[in-house]
């Protein structure tokens, strides 16, 4: 990771303020007495940030510790998968990090504003800059290497450490997650999906739909994983300059779509994936009519796009 990509925000004072005001900070909580901001008070780690708290939470907050930001939405699978990781890892590294966690259908002006393409996107601002960090889901020791580095840069370039909390001191809890599955197979294809391990969450979620057809956390975990197994060690760049040379060829259609799909592009993905429909026949065209439900059942029955292709893909078809 190079700090040489960062790009300056207005909101704040130039980089080479942030290690003086990063002391001043510091020096200033110490003395404050404990409860009202000093040494021993609570440190909210996991932040929900929106367009007024801003400037505030991260800006502001940047010139103290590094603030994460993770780019989701409420309809995004992938988000849901990578969110719970960073937020675990937040905690983990105790003051080091904060995570402050921006819905983009809620606040488009930053969205525009650090450019995302698409979503999970993890972006970092440390002493006021921005730096993308990665984008999509990824393996939980990969993320882990990122935060290091964040972390390793932050003191480095700017002299900026965080405020080391003790378990148990990072401010008001967030609402708790549901409680872990009592069945001990799909526990372990979960944790199989979180560590990276595709093909061991997708036998594991098989065997649960053996047992349990019905099972609809299976069905969609399994839907997530062979997503994933598929983009994995993808060339992006190739992937997608073959689908635009050949959009004939339905394997070169059905790559590209899950690559747009992980990073968030959902229309993209759905409209390539109904045009290879219109313009194959046979067994070609199954292969893109399955995928497309496929894609579907990952991103959930009752998202708008998700109707809206439908009706496309009904009217290709009839």
């Amino acid at each position: 990771m190079s700090m040489s990509g960062a790009v300056d925000l207005s909101a704040v004072k130039a980089a080479a303020e942030a290690k003086q005001k990063a002391e001043q900070a510091r020096a200033q909580r110490a003395a404050q007495p404990e409860g009202q901001g000093g040494a021993a008070a609570g440190v909210q780690l996991v932040i929900d940030v929106d367009e007024a708290t801003f400037e505030q939470e991260v800006l502001q907050r940047s010139a103290e510790v590094p603030v994460v930001i993770d780019f989701w939405a409420e309809w995004c699978e992938p988000c849901k998968q990578l969110s719970p990781v960073l937020e675990r890892l937040t905690e983990e590294y105790a003051g080091r990090i904060v995570l402050a966690k921006i819905d983009v259908d809620s606040n488009q002006m930053l969205f525009q504003q650090f450019g995302v393409q698409g979503i999970p996107a993890v972006f970092a601002v440390i002493a006021g800059q921005a730096l993308p960090l990665f984008q999509g889901a990824a393996p939980e020791q990969q993320i882990r290497q990122v935060l290091d580095q964040l972390i390793q840069a932050a003191e480095e370039r700017f002299g900026i450490v965080g405020a080391p909390v003790a378990p148990g001191e990072g401010g008001e809890p967030r609402p708790t997650a549901p409680e872990p599955p009592s069945n001990p197979t799909l526990a372990a294809a979960h944790a199989a999906l979180d560590a990276g391990d595709m093909g061991g969450a997708i036998r594991a979620y098989e065997n649960v739909l053996a047992d349990e057809p019905a099972n609809e956390e299976a069905r969609l975990g399994l839907g997530q994983a062979r997503l994933l197994d598929r983009v994995q060690g993808a060339d992006a760049q190739r992937v997608r300059q073959e689908a635009a040379d050949r959009p004939d060829d339905v394997a070169a259609q059905l790559a590209a779509a899950d690559l747009d799909l992980v990073g968030g592009h959902v229309e993209d993905a759905f409209g390539r994936l109904v045009e290879a429909v219109r313009r194959t026949a046979g067994e070609d065209r199954d292969a893109a009519r399955v995928r497309l439900l496929e894609l579907f059942e990952v991103v959930g029955p009752d998202d708008p796009r998700v109707t809206a292709a439908r009706g496309a893909l009904a009217r290709v078809l009839f």
